[in-house]
């Protein structure tokens, strides 16, 4: 895991344990789950636009802003980064594995 997604997610653990003043993690973390959520979802969008906007560094920096914001919901459910690379390490092994999907036909 790459050391600055470990340095962020440690910074989120301890901004958990222990809260300080002025802190937007605070702030997340006290409104709970469902303001964590919603700020995931915002995150999300945003990341879809920017991904159609077709600007590298606005994409940056809206995806920082999702990982940033997943990263507190991993604190918030308890799932740590070796979770998630012990999921993305098993996907790795899978070959040959596409869905087919269903084809409709647009004409009826």
């Amino acid at each position: 895991m790459d050391e600055a997604l470990v340095t962020l997610y440690e910074t989120a653990i301890d901004r958990k344990e222990h809260p300080s003043e002025n802190s937007y993690t605070r702030y997340l973390f006290d409104n709970g789950l469902d303001k964590i959520l919603k700020k995931v979802g915002e995150e999300c969008a945003e990341t879809i636009i920017a991904a159609k906007n077709g600007v590298k560094s606005e994409l940056v920096y809206e995806m920082s802003d999702l990982l940033y914001h997943l990263t507190v919901l991993m604190v918030q459910t308890g799932i740590t980064p070796e979770d998630i690379a012990a999921e993305l390490r098993k996907r790795s092994e899978k070959t040959g594995n596409l869905k087919k999907t269903h084809q409709t036909d647009k004409n009826t």
